[in-house]
């Protein structure tokens, strides 16, 4: 377990995971055990949505990858790297072809091993600055390899009168939960606001859309993603990929509680 703590914010991180933020001993994290989601957050890579009417494959220009629903990082472990002042630093890293058991089999999935045709690391920093929590992302792999990204986190609800706003457009939970699996999509959008008892502003660099789901009144994942995947089929999910160049790519998302 890793703690951060600048003023009034405190933040608990255990292998990688962000399980709690406080601000002036406010809850923002969704608390696991909690009705809603086992996890409190993750990340979406290299796709994010489902595959299984796909047969779980995605076309590369390797061929196909064995994947599942929002991909393989999550089925890998962080390592911690360092930890300086309020600054904490996680890495994941993936050799090409290596087949990684998949935790969904055989409860919820058919497919037993996922793999990726592309060596990656993947990097994941926290800090704590005067402005709030700042979770960042580095991508580095070969060049050409196609992703996409999404994080997945979800914040505890402490009201029921609880709204989401984005660009002067007020959604309310019940039409999050109408949207049912296929998440509710804020397209085009760098940030949001949850109007809880006090207000989170989410805001991003680099993702560009967001989409939301809960199927509970205590929890809500606000997902910052680079590709909104139900908008095509399955079968055409590799329309959504962005491609890493000679440099690594940066993506960062600002939680701030006012």
């Amino acid at each position: 377990m890793v703690e951060l703590h600048f003023l009034e914010q405190k933040v608990k991180i255990d292998k990688g995971e962000l399980i709690s933020y406080t601000v002036e001993d406010y809850e923002c994290i969704h608390q696991k055990g909690s009705p809603g989601w086992r996890n409190s957050d993750t990340e979406m890579f290299p796709i994010i949505g489902p595959v299984n009417t796909a047969n779980y494959k995605v076309q590369t220009l390797r061929g196909e990858a064995k994947q599942d629903q929002h991909g393989l990082l999550r089925e890998l472990s962080y390592e911690f790297v360092s930890q300086e002042n309020q600054i904490v630093i996680f890495e994941k890293t993936y050799k090409a072809n290596t087949k990684i058991f998949n935790s969904k089999y055989p409860a919820k999935s058919t497919q037993e091993l996922l793999s990726w045709p592309y060596d990656f690391s993947f990097c994941k920093r926290f800090e704590i600055t005067k402005e709030g929590l700042k979770v960042s992302f580095t991508i580095e792999g070969e060049e050409g390899m196609p992703f996409m990204l999404g994080y997945h986190p979800a914040f505890k609800l402490n009201s029921k009168k609880t709204v989401i706003n984005s660009d002067e457009k007020s959604i309310t939970l019940d039409e999050i939960k109408e949207a049912g699996s296929n998440a509710y999509p804020v397209q085009n959008c760098e940030g949001i606001v949850l109007n809880d008892e006090k207000e989170v502003h989410i805001k991003t660099v680099g993702f560009n859309h967001f989409m939301l789901w809960t199927e509970v009144d205590n929890m809500l994942c606000i997902e910052p993603i680079t590709f909104y995947p139900y908008a095509v089929s399955q079968n055409n999910l590799a329309e959504g990929f962005q491609f890493l160049g000679k440099k690594p790519k940066e993506f960062s998302v600002l939680i701030a509680v006012k």
